[in-house]
């Protein structure tokens, strides 16, 4: 195959987009840029393909998975580079996701400050894992984990050693041992040595 006297190698590629080598050729394992082969085999990349990178640069970083990005491109007319018009319709498509994001992320932001350093495991109470003790009555400290950053954290509460509540379940940290036995005691060890 010949190659358009304007071609870009990858190491140019990866000079003017600012992408790693490695990057730009995942990209391609991945459908998300094509190049063509010189007749010594090496890879060459049209102008275009910088655009390309660019766009799938920033919305990776405004966390749009490859999936997505790829199904993207592949939409547009004769895998064509996207134009500033494309970019305004994709990105329409991807701001609601985006805004579920932000607002996960503030909510994970705000809990934060009080989990720093507060030994989720020990406490009766956890405003990130156990939002006002809805767990309590099952034992101290969390008995689930947080479904998701985009999940409630309300979740139905199972009576205390009923087999929902020691049972596994999706969501659930492993439970060891009996959840109707009384917590362990301050100071005192979890396991009995025999």
């Amino acid at each position: 195959m010949t190659s358009s006297p304007y071609a870009l190698t990858v190491g140019q590629l990866a000079e003017r987009s600012g992408v790693a080598v490695s990057a730009l050729h995942f990209y391609e394992a991945k459908g998300l840029i094509t190049s063509t082969r010189t007749s010594g085999n090496q890879r060459r990349y049209g102008r275009d393909t910088l655009r390309r990178v660019a766009f799938i640069r920033f919305a990776q970083r405004v966390g749009v998975p490859l999936a997505e990005i790829r199904a993207a491109l592949a939409s547009l007319p004769e895998q064509r580079t996207p134009t500033r018009a494309d970019w305004a319709q994709l990105s329409e498509n991807w701001r609601a996701q985006l805004d579920d994001r932000i607002t996960a992320m503030q909510r994970l932001r705000d809990d934060l400050s009080d989990c720093i350093g507060c030994g989720c495991l020990s406490l009766d109470r956890c405003a990130l894992s156990n939002p006002d003790d809805v767990l309590g009555s099952t034992g101290t400290g969390p008995r689930r984990l947080l479904a998701g950053l985009a999940g409630s954290t309300q979740t139905p509460v199972p009576e205390a050693g009923s087999a929902q509540a020691c049972g596994p379940q999706p969501g659930c940290a492993p439970v060891v041992g009996d959840c109707s036995a009384p917590p362990p005691q301050p100071g005192k060890p979890l396991v009995q040595s025999a």
